[in-house]
């Protein structure tokens, strides 16, 4: 007898949604994705492991708990690690609606009265809002034409990874008496912050080209990025955080139950507790 002859396999899960990448998977080949026909994924509910891999500390801190719960949930996806930050939120929130009812309340306090209510969004509305940006568009800086694209969910781990240890570098300071050491360390910890801010931008540009050739190789690209002047780096840094805005989920609109005033608040998905 093996697994695959088990009489209890049609009471398996099935997919419970379908969902159509905001990307439209551009951006993968069929090692990390093998795409339907149909361009829609299907959409597993969860698990009970990976219900415990959602709340598994470690796994969250580390990455591995995403990518656990999208192979498990998503099977066409084969290496969650390449999903780009485009498809990412809408992914998670896919599996989310798959594993519920569609429904999840998140905890509002009005700006006004100051009261605190549960607030319930409808998740396939937020999924409609998420859009691709248009990472087609290149900037154009005097003679050189910048081209970029969306960061995937490994470089966005390792980057949350980083900042994690120079926050803690930064909240050990309180616990230091000598001064001078003291101010060593902060200045450390803020050039890091800056080269930080320009590895990841570096790793967003896919090209430089100049009149006379075609710039791809990271380090090459890295190093101009800390060499070219301040005015030309904030251009650059600043239409990459734009094509970025495009991507993101938009503010909720919330109402106060209490004063009735109307106001906005920024929905994150806060793995942590977005499983629970």
């Amino acid at each position: 007898m093996t697994i695959s002859t088990n009489p209890l396999r049609q009471y398996f899960r099935r997919p419970a949604v379908h969902i159509k990448l905001p990307s439209n998977g551009r951006y993968y080949d069929s090692t990390v994705i093998e795409m339907p026909e149909s361009g829609e994924l299907p959409v597993f509910p969860m698990t009970a492991i990976d219900d415990i891999t959602a709340h598994t500390p470690d796994a969250l801190f580390n990455g591995s708990a995403v990518t656990d719960i999208i192979k498990s949930c998503i099977p066409n996806i084969k290496d969650p690690w390449k999903i780009n930050s485009i498809d990412l939120d809408a992914i998670l929130i896919a599996i989310r609606n798959a594993s519920g009812d569609g429904k999840m309340d998140v905890e509002s306090t009005c700006p006004k009265c100051n009261s605190t209510f549960p607030y319930s969004i409808n998740l396939m509305a937020i999924l409609s809002q998420i859009k691709s940006g248009n990472y087609n568009d290149s900037l154009q800086v005097n003679d050189l034409s910048i081209q970029f694209r969306p960061l995937t969910f490994k470089e966005m781990n390792q980057a949350a990874l980083g900042q994690f240890d120079i926050q803690k570098t930064l909240s050990s300071l309180d616990q230091m008496t000598n001064e001078d050491e003291k101010n060593v360390k902060f200045k450390e910890s803020l050039i890091r912050v800056t080269e930080l801010t320009m590895e990841l931008l570096a790793q967003t540009i896919v090209r430089i080209s100049t009149p006379t050739t075609v710039v791809d190789n990271k380090e090459y690209i890295l190093d101009f990025l800390k060499n070219c002047d301040k005015d030309m780096y904030t251009t650059i840094r600043d239409f990459n955080a734009k094509l970025k805005e495009e991507t993101q989920i938009k503010p909720l609109q919330i109402k106060c139950g209490e004063c009735d005033n109307a106001y906005e608040q920024s929905f994150t998905i806060n793995l942590s507790d977005f499983f629970g």
